[in-house]
């Protein structure tokens, strides 16, 4: 009980906290690298770390979960353009109230605030919805220029071959005529 009391004392007033003690089990990776414990399994599902919770699962809260008004409509077939180019005019349009509001009822801000507030929240959730086709569309460029890269070095690799085989015929021509 008293050590374990002097490390916390030690831990909370040192600038550098001794290791965890679970770096004993690492004494002999040096002589037997198998020695050392198997690393723990991938967390799954929810997890916290630093107070916050988190999930593995790779999934796009809805704005209703993040208690946020949806000012586009739930379609299935919806038209991301249309519907950005809608929320912008209308960010336009509530910047510019807000620039009245404060010159004429400054003690009115706060609701317009909220507003736009609400108006960027549903910008970047549609934003967001369309990373996965991005990411898609990334990987699919890549390896579009990785493949055009391959196929101009096997042609500069057969553009050398064949000067290297012109060069060899030249000095075998060179050496028969001697």
């Amino acid at each position: 009980m008293r050590t374990d009391c002097f490390m916390a004392r030690i831990m909370a007033t040192a600038t550098y906290p001794p290791p965890p003690p679970y770096y004993r089990l690492y004494k002999d990776f040096s002589e037997n690298t198998d020695s050392a414990p198997e690393p723990p399994p991938p967390i799954e599902g929810t997890y916290v770390c630093f107070g916050g919770n988190y999930t593995t699962e790779d999934v796009l809260p809805s704005l209703e979960e993040q208690g946020v008004p949806q000012l586009y409509p739930k379609d299935s077939n919806l038209d991301y353009k249309k519907e950005l180019r809608s929320l912008n005019r209308e960010l336009q349009l509530h910047i510019l109230e807000l620039a009245d509001v404060l010159v004429d009822r400054p003690s009115q801000y706060a609701k317009r605030i909220g507003e736009i507030s609400s108006i960027f929240k549903n910008l970047h959730h549609l934003l967001n919805s369309l990373r996965p086709h991005q990411a898609r569309a990334t990987l699919i460029h890549i390896m579009e220029l990785q493949i055009q890269q391959r196929k101009q070095a096997v042609e500069d690799i057969k553009r050398r071959r064949e000067e290297a085989q012109g060069l060899l015929k030249d000095a075998f021509v060179t050496l028969d005529g001697q």
